[in-house]
């Protein structure tokens, strides 16, 4: 399974917020949906043991699973107004227990380090602490401009990868995840957008490393 949380900080949390005709004005939640359709599409496709986790201003948790999806396509106004939905449903996410918003859709309310617990324990149990999964479960990978080059690291088998959105990490998620991180890795020398810096990533595990073609 390969998972992407990512951080949308100013993605409004009122349904009636969002707008299909503006989408970089509600929180470049454009930006946003490309990184959904980037973690979950293939040309043609829909990729295999996936998870896209969109964490919205740190208050709910949008999450696409690939193996379930139906009737998603990969244009931004399909991608948000699904967001849009689970926002709306926001009433029915009582506690951990998730909204059901459509096939492969799901609302949680949970900020990014309770959806990080979640993850990184695979759904159950008591919330993982400390920095090392290795094979005992996932391995949390942040992906960041300041991190280890991506070429000189093995690809993990269990991957749950951080990236914010347009905005830096802020010190206290900063903090978080130096905790939790197991790597910190960056995907190049260049400053890349968030949906870009998926397709890099998914292209670095799909060649093992960029050894296989």
């Amino acid at each position: 399974m390969r998972q992407f949380v990512v951080i949308g900080r100013d993605v409004p949390t009122d349904p009636d917020a969002i707008s299909l005709s503006d989408l970089p004005g509600a929180g470049r939640l454009d930006l946003l949906c490309r990184c959904v359709a980037a973690g979950v599409f293939l040309s043609h496709g829909i990729r295999e043991a996936v998870r896209v986790h969109l964490v919205a201003a740190d208050e709910f948790t949008v999450t696409f699973d690939a193996d379930s999806l139906r009737h998603l396509h990969p244009d931004e106004r399909n991608v948000a107004a699904r967001i849009r939905d689970a926002i709306d449903a926001r009433d029915d996410a009582i506690g951990h227990m998730p909204a059901d918003v459509s096939p492969g859709v799901e609302l949680r309310r949970m900020g990014l380090e309770a959806t990080l617990d979640r993850v990184l324990d695979d759904g159950g149990g008591s919330p993982r602490s400390g920095t090392s999964a290795g094979a005992d479960g996932p391995t949390l990978v942040q992906l960041h401009e300041d991190g280890d080059p991506l070429v000189d690291a093995a690809p993990p088998t269990d991957p749950v990868f951080v990236l914010s959105d347009h905005n830096d990490f802020p010190p206290a998620e900063r903090d978080l995840l130096a905790d939790r991180a197991d790597r910190r890795v960056r995907v190049g020398p260049k400053r890349l957008h968030a949906d870009h810096t998926i397709s890099v990533v998914h292209n670095w595990i799909d060649t093992d490393g960029y050894a296989s073609y």
